[in-house]
């Protein structure tokens, strides 16, 4: 005789028997054995966390007679008696499971309503469930709304989906919602080791993380890839033989790559890829395992209690932790979950993964600057941000000695002989915004008349459009306000002859480029690129400090 699938035979029949609802199991059972029930419930969640069992099981306990046949509704179904016995079996006529995805039309759902009208033939409750429920047209939801919202006595409706989403608000209005959660890996496990305990079968628990993990939350998925590892191993269910199956990658692989990053070392990490690629393993499984592990690096990192002890790599996660910076880590899982969708973009996945290694080694923090390919087939760019800049010129002596702003006076400006101030210095000095500073900054103090009842100010001005009535006017009130005494200013045509503050500034700023220039141009990694790769620096990038 054919042996039952793990996921059906260990499919739980009470609600004692379920793992991981515990939120739904307790207001089950609460409105079972207090006698409070709703009409409609409505169960969401992903593949395999109990929806479907919840249903079966809510209408065992609803139509439950007892091994006696007098027994009452309960929160602890039997087992035994006939309704319990024929719902287990698939067979009990007043259970009726529907499938939205394949009968999904309003000509389905008005027959189905036309049947529930009709008293159960021997249960107390006819109960409904209809699966995957946001498959149903909207015609359909909209036949079924009256119905929902007030159907007879002796009928419940249990409704799953997942994609909740999808439903009507009208709709979701007239039902009990229950979230299921997936499962987590340590209570995955946990059952699985019950399960294979009664099967008699040996496990290595390390096997069953990697079942659990590769599950994604769904206990279904669980069980059926165990189902495939008691197959594959053809005896004891080990890690190596389960990571064989699924073409997942040994945390041994994942910590080599980590130690050859903080290494620097491009060849082992090329040497590890092409033996993955020997051995056939899913680069895309293995880009998650390794953002998975540096997850929890990072997290080590900031929380070290995060790291349990009775993960197998936690003292490897220990060490990784102290050896990285929290930048790297950030920086690799980064580049690790952007760089999964790029797979199917390269030549082949090993590739890409090959590719994703040396980015990681590329891009570490404080690593070499990256080289810009261009688009017309020319050999590559080499940008020279300011940050760069910035570094070469620590990194490396002037060579020439820069130019010095004027030091702006701490008090009234200097003055001459004659009485006339140093006009570069008091325009850095006023406290004059936008277009007036402009003005200010684009004049050259041709004669200064410092008298009693005040002081007559004649300037020309490099930029005459400048010279608004206006703006005149607010740069004498701010000499006036300076001196404490009233300042005409007079703007005279001519040409400057002399240095504004505009050009002074000009001139600084041209000098520290080229000193900035200079210095990128003799950086000895800018040279060995320009040597190895035909690459330039793009004019006008350098920027200076």
């Amino acid at each position: 005789m054919t042996a039952l699938a793990l996921a059906r035979s260990w499919r739980p029949k009470t609600f004692s028997q379920l793992v991981g609802q515990d939120h739904v199991v307790q207001a089950l059972t609460h409105a079972l054995d207090q006698g409070r029930l709703h009409h409609a419930w409505l169960f969401t969640g992903t593949r395999g966390v109990g929806k479907t069992t919840i249903a079966r099981i809510m209408a065992k306990a609803l139509n439950c007679t007892g091994v006696d046949g007098l027994g009452k509704m309960t929160s602890e179904p039997c087992g035994k008696c006939p309704a319990c016995l024929e719902i287990d079996a698939g067979r009990f006529v007043d259970y009726i499971e529907m499938d939205a995805a394949s009968n999904r039309g309003v000509d389905d759902i008005a027959a189905l309503l036309e049947k529930a009208a009709y008293a159960p033939s021997n249960a107390r409750y006819k109960v409904y469930m209809i699966d995957e429920v946001h498959m149903l047209t909207n015609h359909a939801f909209n036949a079924m709304l009256k119905t929902l919202e007030e159907p007879p006595e002796h009928v419940k409706f249990i409704l799953a989906t997942t994609d909740p989403q999808k439903i009507p608000v009208t709709i979701l209005s007239r039902c009990l919602q229950f979230n299921l959660k997936q499962m987590p890996v340590p209570l995955i496990v946990e059952h699985l080791e019950k399960v294979l305990a009664a099967e008699k079968v040996d496990y290595q628990t390390n096997a069953l993380r990697v079942l659990a993990k590769a599950a994604q939350g769904s206990m279904r998925d669980a069980l059926s890839l165990t189902d495939q590892a008691i197959a594959y191993a053809a005896g004891t269910i080990s890690e190596a033989a389960v990571r064989g199956m699924l073409g997942t990658l040994d945390d041994a692989y994942l910590i080599r790559i980590l130690d050859a990053l903080i290494a620097k070392d491009g060849a082992t990490l090329l040497a590890i890829s092409n033996a993955m690629g020997e051995r056939s393993m899913s680069f895309s499984l293995a880009l998650a395992d390794l953002s998975s592990l540096i997850q929890k690096i990072a997290a080590a990192q900031i929380v070290p209690e995060s790291v349990l002890e009775d993960w197998p790599e936690a003292a490897e996660i220990c060490r990784l932790a102290k050896l990285l910076t929290k930048e790297e880590a950030q920086l690799f899982y980064q580049i690790s979950i952007t760089s999964r969708p790029d797979l199917s973009l390269a030549p082949d996945e090993q590739t890409g993964f090959a590719m994703t290694l040396l980015r990681m080694l590329a891009f570490r923090p404080g690593g070499e600057t990256p080289v810009k390919a261009t688009s017309n087939g020319a050999p590559p760019v080499v940008t020279a941000p300011k940050a760069l800049a910035n570094q070469s010129a620590r990194s490396t002596a002037p060579l020439t000695p820069p130019v010095s702003k004027p030091d702006m006076p701490s008090t009234a400006p200097a003055a001459s002989a004659s009485g006339r101030p140093d006009w570069h210095a008091l325009m850095r000095q006023l406290p004059v915004k936008g277009l007036v500073q402009q003005l200010a900054f684009q004049t050259e103090l041709q004669e200064w008349v410092d008298s009693a009842l005040g002081v007559r100010a004649t300037i020309v001005t490099l930029l005459p459009q400048l010279a608004s009535d206006a703006s005149v006017g607010r740069l004498a009130d701010a000499l006036s306000a300076h001196f404490g005494k009233p300042v005409k200013v007079i703007i005279e045509k001519g040409v400057v002859e002399g240095k504004t503050v505009a050009k002074v500034d000009a001139q600084i700023h041209h000098e520290k480029r080229q000193n900035a220039e200079q210095m990128i141009a003799q950086d000895p990694f800018i040279l060995q690129l320009e040597k190895e790769f035909g690459a330039t620096v793009v004019g006008g990038s350098v920027k200076p400090l």
